[in-house]
C-alpha cells in the first residue's frame, strides 16, 4: 500500500485507508495534498477581497473553494495522462496511479470528466463576464503539460494557469476588467514561479537525467536569489494593485506580514534538501492567508 502513496502526501493514513480504486482516484485529484488547491484557490480570495467583498460575498469565495479543489483535481488528472510515461521514469512520481496501473487509462478519463462537471457547476453561479474569463483558462491550462518539454521555465506558465482565479473574482465582484486586477495577476504569477521553483527543487536530478526542463535547473546554484527575486517581484505586483485600489502608503504596510514570511522562506531553504524544500512549498498556504487579510483590510476600507 505504501509504494501506491507518493512521498509528498499529506494524508497517507486517510487515503490509504480507501479501497484500491477510490484510493487510485483520490491519488489522481492530489485530494491527498490540499496545498495543490489552496494555491489555486488564494489568489481568487484576495481578488473578491481586495475588490471590496470579503464580508459580503463570503458564498462566492466558498464557490472558488469548491471549483479550485475540482478544477485541480482535474487539471491534475489530465496532467496525468498527459505525462503518464514521464512518470514512469521519475523515483518521486513512478508510484502515481497511472504509471503504478492503480489507475486505468479509461478510468483517469471519466475520472476527469467527473470533475469537470462539478466545475461547470461553479461556472453557472458566475455572472457571464466571470463566467467567460474563466472559460478561458481552458487553453493555457491543456498546454501546461506540454510545457516542461519546451522551455526552461513550465513554472511561469503554471503562474498563468495557478493565478487564473484572480482574473474570475475581480470579473465577478468589480464587473469589469481594470488594472488593479491585473497588477494582483501579475504578481501572482510572480509568486507561482517563485514557490514552484522551490518544489521543483525536489526532483532536479531526475529531471536532469530525463531531459524535462525547470527554473529550478536553470537557476542552478542561484536558485535561492533567483526565487527571492520572484517573491520581491510578487510584492511589488500586489503593491501596486493595492495601491490602485487605496493610494495610501499605510495601505502598502498591510503586506508586511507576507513580506516577512518570504524572507523566512528563503533565509531558511536549503536547496538541497528536498525536505527542507517541501515544507518551504507547503508553508505558502499561510502566505496565502496574509495576503487575503492584507487584501481584505485594504478592499473594506477603500473608498
Amino acid at each position: 500500500m505504501s509504494a501506491e502513496i507518493v512521498p509528498d502526501s499529506e494524508h497517507r493514513g486517510l487515503v490509504g485507508r480507501l479501497p484500491p480504486t477510490l484510493r487510485g482516484l483520490a491519488l489522481l485529484a492530489r485530494l491527498d495534498r490540499p496545498i495543490g488547491w489552496w494555491l489555486l484557490f488564494w489568489p481568487g480570495a484576495w481578488a473578491v477581497a481586495l475588490a471590496g467583498g470579503a464580508s459580503t460575498r463570503w458564498p462566492l469565495i466558498l464557490w472558488i473553494l469548491a471549483g479550485s479543489i475540482a478544477m485541480r483535481g482535474a487539471g491534475c488528472v489530465y496532467n496525468d495522462i498527459v505525462d503518464r510515461d514521464l512518470d514512469a521514469q521519475v523515483a518521486r512520481t513512478r508510484a502515481r496511479p497511472i504509471p503504478s496501473g492503480l489507475v486505468s487509462l479509461k478510468l483517469a478519463w471519466l475520472w476527469l470528466l467527473a470533475l469537470c462537471l462539478v466545475g461547470l457547476v461553479v461556472l453557472l453561479q458566475l455572472r457571464p463576464l466571470a463566467a467567460g474569463v474563466a472559460l478561458a483558462s481552458l487553453a493555457p491550462v491543456a498546454a501546461y503539460p506540454f510545457m516542461k518539454r519546451i522551455t526552461w521555465w513550465p513554472q511561469a506558465w503554471l503562474g498563468l494557469v495557478f493565478s487564473w482565479a484572480a482574473l474570475v473574482g475581480w470579473a465577478e465582484v468589480a464587473g469589469a476588467l481594470s488594472l488593479p486586477m491585473l497588477l494582483l495577476y501579475a504578481g501572482c504569477i510572480a509568486w507561482t514561479i517563485g514557490y514552484d521553483t522551490i518544489y521543483a527543487l525536489q526532483d532536479r536530478e531526475d529531471d536532469a537525467l530525463i531531459g524535462v526542463r525547470s527554473s529550478a535547473l536553470r537557476m542552478g546554484r542561484r536558485v535561492r536569489s533567483g526565487t527571492a527575486l520572484f517573491y520581491v517581484a510578487a510584492l511589488a505586483g500586489w503593491g501596486a494593485a493595492i495601491w490602485c485600489v487605496r493610494p495610501d502608503p499605510l495601505a502598502l504596510l498591510s503586506l508586511l506580514p507576507v513580506a516577512l514570511h518570504f524572507c523566512w522562506q528563503i533565509a531558511t531553504l536549503r536547496p538541497d534538501d528536498g525536505t527542507n524544500a517541501l515544507a518551504r512549498f507547503r508553508s505558502n498556504r499561510f502566505a496565502g492567508l496574509l495576503m487575503f487579510l492584507a487584501c481584505a483590510v485594504v478592499g473594506s476600507s477603500a473608498g
